[in-house]
């Protein structure tokens, strides 16, 4: 269940990948992955979320258990390390989802939105895991091809509005349900703008909002960065601004300086 009413959460990063666009390759041994995983705990990660299929612009699929061999001993370790972690499942795979909740994780973090594979959402409603829907325009193969909107704000939300009544129909519990305008995915530069300016239009769709800005190329283009690493003060921004709109949890590569935005942030919204 996700919380409305708690402080923002915190989603650490955890891509046990050889290809991800900004750490792939640095976690894929299971002591460095666990090092990052407590790393991001004592930096005030709320939940830990484990990937094992890059979805940046131009990436290849993975198959279900290439997925299960990476993202399994992971959080099965970050699992024995601390029992009330929430751990997450970055996948489109309902196979890699089960896996997943077998080993310990408790969060199902679809960058499909369950359009990946026609059985997630009704995984997700046996299983009783909450579940991220994230708005995606085409598949990360060819999302950055051409993407094209009208009105993103209005089209992002009518899509995921869909995909709301989809994971109802499936009966998933309303209480189980977030969303993520998906910063990034499928969408233009002008596009990330327009969504990150009109956090409030999801907030007021009555879910929990994730954001995913961290690292994003669309800001290294506005700061002329070309190093993901190197936006971790842009990403902390991003996080301040989704605070005071009323975002409820935030995934980044960068704990530390988000958690500080955060707190901050937080502070100073409750102070109205």
């Amino acid at each position: 269940m996700f919380n409305p009413t708690a402080r923002p959460q915190l989603m650490g990063i955890l891509n046990v990948t050889p290809d991800s666009f900004s750490d792939g390759g640095k976690f894929t041994g299971l002591a460095a992955a666990l090092s990052q995983a407590e790393k991001m705990i004592a930096e005030g990660a709320d939940i830990i979320d484990v990937g094992g299929e890059s979805t940046r612009p131009g990436s290849d699929p993975v198959t279900a258990e290439e997925q299960i061999r990476r993202v399994v001993p992971a959080i099965s370790a970050i699992r024995q390390l601390d029992p009330t972690l929430r751990i997450s499942i970055d996948t489109m795979s309902s196979q890699v989802a089960a896996a997943a909740r077998d080993a310990g994780a408790d969060i199902i973090n679809d960058v499909s939105a369950g359009r990946g594979d026609s059985n997630m959402l009704a995984f997700a409603a046996r299983s009783g895991m909450p579940i991220i829907l994230m708005h995606m325009q085409g598949e990360p193969k060819t999302m950055q091809d051409r993407p094209n909107y009208e009105d993103v704000v209005e089209e992002v939300a009518a899509a995921l509005q869909q995909r709301i009544d989809a994971a109802l129909n499936a009966g998933i519990a309303a209480r189980n349900i977030a969303i993520d305008p998906g910063i990034g995915f499928g969408k233009r530069k002008q596009d990330n703008l327009q969504l990150l300016a009109h956090l409030q239009r999801f907030v007021a769709m009555g879910y929990p909002v994730l954001l995913g800005a961290s690292r994003k190329r669309f800001m290294g283009n506005i700061c002329n960065v070309e190093q993901p690493a190197e936006l971790v003060t842009a990403t902390a921004v991003t996080t301040a601004l989704g605070v005071m709109a009323g975002v409820r949890m935030f995934r980044v590569h960068d704990v530390k300086a988000n958690r500080q935005a955060i707190d901050v942030a937080w502070a100073i919204k409750t102070a109205q």
